[in-house]
């Protein structure tokens, strides 16, 4: 697996980051350490967790189950220093009260119910984050979903405190808009404070449709501006929008379909059909591929439920796309 940069930091990261979100939930512990071991040995070394996960796969988790998974992996393998650790905060939902309805979650009431940003919730977040998994420092640490309850004066000097105190190395920011993300930028600069070096958002081949208003997902604009500021990286999770590409029937009613339905989407979905076939990959190989050669760069967050789902994504890394493929793909649509 090869490295990439991460931003102006001097970091490299693997190309492909391995989510473990559903790591001791969905996924059973047996089967995740298989999955850490196969993206592991293959040279993969950039972990992504948060304190969150995940709590909202089933009625009794409590959202420790991944983060504690890593740890038993990292105390039993020793191989914590060989792998780049991110986690996150300010997402955590401790009153779950009336959450869960018909076996579901109400996101709507969950989002309001955030921890949030504050200074005393970070410190007390990355701590617990730290005991669980077992280690004395994260390397990324992510502001969960950005909050406008507390003054970014307050977060960022809050970010600054856990850098210099040796428990983060780098920040990052997840589920942002540009202008806030510029705003945090002139904060850092004007007060000395660690600014961003990693920006996760939802990003996949699709396109969000007209009207699609969400600060998670990556917008043209949002694409300019990082193709203008290198020194931040794009982390994009859910890169084949849960493995819709590969099945037109799963398409059909699933909620990850939900910002994308439309022509543009079908004339782009038509492209990827046509090079997977050229190519002999299947359309979700496709689809990473075109982001590992993405401008600006773009390291796909992949969080495979089973061992079979890993190894097909990984088989992306070999799909080769001529110049005249990725030509198609990019112009294809609206």
């Amino acid at each position: 697996m090869k490295t990439v940069g991460l931003g102006r930091t001097g970091e490299q990261v693997s190309q492909l980051a391995l989510g473990c979100m559903i790591m001791g939930t969905t996924t059973d512990e047996q089967e995740s350490v298989r999955i850490i071991n196969r993206y592991t040995y293959a040279g993969g070394n950039f972990l992504d967790t948060a304190n969150c996960y995940a709590w909202f796969t089933r009625p009794d988790a409590t959202g420790a189950e991944s983060e504690e998974l890593l740890g038993r992996w990292f105390a039993a393998t020793g191989r914590r220093d060989e792998v780049f650790l991110a986690t996150k905060g300010s997402a955590m939902v401790w009153d779950r009260d009336g959450v869960w309805r018909d076996g579901a979650v109400d996101w709507a009431l969950a989002g309001s119910r955030f921890e949030g940003t504050a200074a005393a919730t970070l410190h007390r977040a990355i701590d617990e984050s730290l005991r669980r998994l077992r280690t004395d420092h994260i390397d990324l640490y992510y502001v969960h979903v950005d909050s406008m309850a507390t003054p970014l004066e307050e977060t960022l000097q809050a970010l600054a405190d856990i850098v210099a105190a040796g428990k983060a190395r780098y920040i990052g920011w997840s589920n942002v808009r540009t202008w806030r993300l510029e705003r945090i930028r002139q904060l850092c600069a004007q007060h000395g404070w660690p600014a961003p070096v990693a920006l996760q958002q939802q990003h996949s081949y699709l396109r969000p449709k007209a009207g699609v208003d969400t600060p998670s997902i990556v917008g043209p604009e949002q694409l300019d501006y990082l193709r203008h500021h290198d020194d931040l990286t794009l982390v994009a999770f859910s890169p084949i929008l849960k493995g819709v590409y590969d099945s037109a029937a799963k398409r059909v009613g699933h909620w990850a379909m939900d910002n994308y339905t439309g022509p543009d989407a079908e004339t782009r979905l038509a492209a990827v059909a046509k090079v997977a076939a050229e190519v002999g990959a299947t359309p979700n190989q496709v689809v990473l591929a075109w982001l590992l050669r993405s401008t600006p760069t773009v390291i796909p967050l992949v969080g495979p439920r089973t061992l079979e789902q890993y190894d097909s994504a990984a088989a992306a890394l070999d799909v080769e796309l001529s110049d005249d493929q990725l030509a198609l793909l990019d112009a294809a649509g609206a």
